[in-house]
Order: C-alpha cells, then sequence, then structure tokens
C-alpha cells in the first residue's frame, strides 16, 4: 500500500504521495516555488523534492493550495499550511500492565490543566500513578478547528492538536508517561468528520 503525505527519505529528501483522482493539474507548493507532482496510477502522484523536516508545504489541485489530508503536522490549525515532520522516537514502555491490571485515567487534555497542552499535564503523572493509575487514556487529539474540543470533529487524524503542542508535545507526554511507569491509549476517531473535516477533504 502506497503511504499518503510526506517522508523523509534522506538527508534533506522528502517523498511527497497525494491520492487525488480528479484534478487535471496536481502540484505541490514549497516556500515561493511549485513542482510537479508525477502520476503514479490510479489516482496517485508523487514527487521527491530536496525538503528538510519543518519545511511547509501544501498540494496544489488545479491551481487551488490545499493543507495535505495526510498531513502529520499542522502548526498553525487546519487552514493552515502542512508541515514536513520526522518522527522522534518514544522510548517503550519497560513493563506494561496485563490488560487485566489496567486501571485507566480517562484525560482530556485541552481541560487536564490551564495551559491545555501535552507538556503541562506531565507534572501531574507522578501523582496519577501514586493513585494507582496504570495507564492513561488521551481522548482525541487529532488536528480540529479551534484551540480547544473534544475532539471528535477531527480534520487531520495523523496530526497532534497544534494548540496542544503538536506533535512535538505529544512524544513529549508520551515518553514522561512512560517513565513514570504509565502506559498511554490514544482514542482515535476514523468514522466521522465534523463540518471543517468535510471541506478540507
Amino acid at each position: 500500500m502506497k503511504q499518503l503525505g510526506a517522508r523523509p527519505c534522506g538527508d534533506e529528501v522528502v517523498e511527497f504521495r497525494v491520492w487525488a483522482p480528479r484534478p487535471a493539474e496536481v502540484r505541490l507548493q514549497l516556500r515561493d516555488s511549485e513542482l510537479s507532482l508525477e502520476h503514479a496510477g490510479e489516482g496517485f502522484y508523487e514527487v521527491v523534492a530536496p525538503v528538510q523536516a519543518g519545511d511547509d508545504y501544501r498540494f496544489v489541485l488545479d491551481g487551488k493550495p490545499w493543507p495535505d489530508a495526510a498531513s502529520r503536522w499542522q502548526p498553525k490549525g487546519i487552514r493552515g499550511p502542512s508541515r514536513v515532520l520526522a518522527p522522534e522516537r518514544v522510548e517503550p514502555l519497560e513493563d506494561p500492565p496485563a490488560r487485566d491490571e489496567l486501571v485507566i485515567y480517562e484525560l482530556h487534555v485541552g481541560t487536564f490543566t490551564p495551559e491545555g497542552t501535552f507538556e503541562a499535564a506531565i507534572p501531574y503523572l507522578r501523582e496519577l500513578a501514586e493513585l494507582g493509575v496504570t495507564a492513561i487514556e488521551l481522548m482525541p487529539v487529532a488536528e480540529f478547528p479551534g484551540q480547544r474540543g473534544w475532539g471528535y470533529d477531527g480534520v487531520y487524524i495523523s496530526a497532534a492538536q497544534s494548540s496542544y503542542g503538536g506533535p512535538e508535545g505529544f512524544v513529549a507526554l508520551v515518553d514522561a508517561a512512560h517513565a513514570a511507569g504509565l502506559a498511554v491509549i490514544l482514542d482515535v476517531i476514523y468514522n466521522h468528520l465534523g463540518a471543517s473535516g468535510s471541506q478540507a477533504m
């Protein structure tokens, strides 16, 4: 199966792929320039470009720029450009609890602390573990409209919410949870979208 989105594949080289069966022209917008994508069959278009992690991009379909529907990072929210992400390695939990030993704390990142961010939740993890919690379940954090929400109207299902701290903050929270002996369960919603998600797709 072809992987969609932007994937670093070497030093300062990124592979971009999008499924766009309807447009007559598919291009990639990078900074102030555009590149044509090559048709790869079955509605897929792809190109390898001299880009690095942290660079912004958009797909341009018949002259109209769009964020990447398979984006992994939307630092300026759902209407802004997508950003190339080099995934960070998360340290695994050394001794994960068995299923019958799970004591789950459902955590809504946006309301758990006054700051409402992944990193702001970190100082409270040890206390949760001391209470007997063995896993935190994060309510959906896929990029959605606005700053706070329940997460059930996600637009970019592979991108961690920018107002919560984006993918870097998410990785920091998971690493800290594992260091505190807590497993992490991520609630994901793939079966419905909000109004903004319907338009973006």
